[in-house]
């Protein structure tokens, strides 16, 4: 059985683009008030505008962190334990409800698609009280997978 062999592949910012917007699995990193990482599992996309974004709460550590230091990254992960993922270095905005409202939608249409009642789910995003974070990417890694160096392939 020949060995996984780790890649390593250089992509512009549209194919990087490409590449996120079926996966959906992430970690965000932020900084702590005392500089340390934070990391947060979760789902994220991309906007129309080409950002990554995030539905959070304003409380939340990754919240106020991004608030704090707009500097953060984010790890996205295929769905695969061993896929391919990238990460991504930029700056985070952070928006607050109500302003966050169409943004969600937004959010919630290019990973869901159509919602049953749009105005349902504009409602419940204000009672929640729901932020989004959107990061612009800056720089990013190479799309990567695991595996032996392929130096170990050799016979």
């Amino acid at each position: 059985m020949a060995p996984n062999i780790a890649t390593n592949t250089s992509v512009t910012l549209a194919e990087l683009l490409d590449f996120v917007r079926p996966r959906h699995r992430a970690i965000l990193l932020t900084r702590r008030g005392n500089g340390g990482p934070q990391g947060s599992p979760l789902t994220c996309g991309v906007d129309d505008s080409g950002r990554i974004v995030v539905s959070t709460y304003p409380e939340r550590a990754k919240t106020r962190n991004a608030k704090r230091d707009e500097r953060v990254s984010v790890l996205v992960l295929s769905d695969e334990w061993d896929g391919p993922w990238v990460q991504i270095d930029g700056t985070a905005e952070v928006i607050d409800s109500p302003d966050s409202v169409e943004p969600l939608v937004e959010y919630y249409r290019n990973i869901a698609g159509e919602h049953p009642d749009w105005d349902e789910y504009r409602a419940a995003m204000v009672k929640q009280g729901k932020s989004i974070i959107r990061v612009t990417p800056e720089r990013w890694g190479p799309v990567a997978t695991g595996g032996f160096p392929a130096r170990l392939a050799q016979d």
